[in-house]
């Protein structure tokens, strides 16, 4: 059999699996999926057993699958929902954790010397993003995605997801800052142009022909999405820019578009969409960055192996804290501890801007392995504990349209 074809079934026999397996362990302990993904793609890849081995084909999959992920991150923003003080709070947040983090990055990069100081750049980066994408499912799962807990996390993810991909567009797209924000603008402004043309109206015309396909060969609702996101992952490589800002940005414009869609249409669109997702496309990424996992480097290298937890708590301290921003109100010592944790949970940009680094030279390939690394780890320690701190069970009442769940401004 080719060799692109068997690392393609074997990563689809993975994803097909890890939901039964999952099933079997979730009476002795409860871990997320996407975490068991990437187990798996590590002990069954090159990192352990080799039995899958690297493909060109597979990592194209899981290309798709990290732009499928961030059109989903993207599709869930309830600008209405987060707009306002959540959203400023949690910008201010990112912006907090990214002055930490040039702190953090340089203190590295004195210690491990690096071959270019732009590694400071993706270092600090990688060190602000917040995992929305990967924390969806994670809080849907949980029952926590229309609580007040998950509206600060849904705008904590918004601004630990926007706020790197906008700095990688400025600083790492191979233009001065000057030249690459002029572009970015223009992204910005074609951007904001289709998002006010989509909010505008009720676009009968359109979701009568969606509804009308919505059960047929038709599927015109997926078809649409599906240009909607090649276009605008597009124009972001065609401007050099970064093509997970493409992607997030069809989500948005998917969710602006749909809103004045029958509730019934828009809760099938939203199955469909998932289950391209999280059920095809998204498993490939995860199971992937298993399998490309440099597991060798990071044992063979010192300097890695000291680096890797102390990203880990560097996580914790420069990103996670910064979450404190958008405690809800009332919010308890173990939902401030919940909340602290999610917002430390980074994993895909850290693969994007880790993967850049090292291709432009910048990064050495054990600093980005223990970045990586540490992704996982919080990926795989973080939402547990936090769940752990907060059952679902517990969870306080969704939050009706107007109101508001941030701890009022002091005097």
């Amino acid at each position: 059999m080719n060799d692109d074809l068997y690392a393609v079934l074997g990563v689809a026999l993975l994803a097909a699996l890890a939901p039964l397996l999952m099933s079997g362990l979730a009476r002795w302990v409860k871990i997320p999926l996407v975490v068991f993904e990437i187990a798996l793609g590590i002990i069954v890849g090159p990192p352990l057993l080799g039995w899958i081995p690297p493909s060109d084909l597979v990592q194209t999959a899981a290309n798709l699958g990290l732009v499928m992920l961030f059109f989903l991150a993207g599709n869930e923003i309830d600008v209405a929902r987060i707009a306002g003080r959540p959203l400023r709070r949690a910008g201010l947040g990112w912006v907090v954790s990214l002055a930490g983090a040039l702190v953090v990055a340089l203190v590295a990069v004195t210690v491990v010397p690096a071959p270019s100081n732009a590694a400071i750049v993706y270092i600090a980066i990688a060190l602000t993003s917040t995992a929305l994408g990967t924390l969806m499912p994670v809080l849907r799962d949980a029952g926590e995605l229309t609580t007040p807990f998950g509206t600060a996390v849904l705008a904590i993810g918004a601004a630990g997801e926007f706020g790197p991909l906008i700095a990688i567009s400025i600083f790492l797209s191979g233009r001065e800052p000057g030249p690459a924000t002029v572009v970015l603008l223009f992204f910005v402004i074609i951007a904001a142009a289709a998002l006010f043309l989509a909010a505008r109206g009720p676009h009968r015309r359109l979701h009568r022909i969606i509804s009308g396909t919505l059960h047929t060969s038709g599927q015109f609702a997926v078809r649409l999405v599906m240009v909607l996101v090649f276009a605008l992952v597009g124009l972001s490589l065609w401007l050099d820019l970064d093509m997970l800002l493409g992607a997030f940005v069809a989500g948005a414009l998917t969710r602006v578009l749909l809103s004045s869609a029958e509730k019934k249409d828009r809760e099938v669109i939203e199955s469909k969409l998932d289950g391209l997702g999280f059920g095809f496309v998204v498993p490939f990424f995860f199971i992937t960055t298993g399998l490309t996992f440099d597991l060798s480097s990071l044992l063979s290298s010192p300097a890695a192996l000291v680096l890797l937890p102390i990203f880990l708590v560097m996580l914790l301290v420069v990103r996670g804290l910064t979450g404190l921003f958008n405690r809800p109100r009332g919010a308890g010592g173990a939902d401030t501890r919940a909340l602290v944790l999610f917002t430390a949970t980074g994993l895909p940009i850290i693969v994007a801007v880790t993967g850049i680094g090292v291709e432009a030279g910048d990064l050495q390939v054990p600093v980005a392995t223990a970045l990586v690394g540490a992704g996982m780890l919080s990926v795989l320690l973080f939402p547990l504990i936090a769940l752990a701190h907060r059952p679902a069970a517990a969870a306080p009442a969704a939050v009706g349209p107007g109101e508001t769940d941030e701890v009022p401004d002091e005097g």
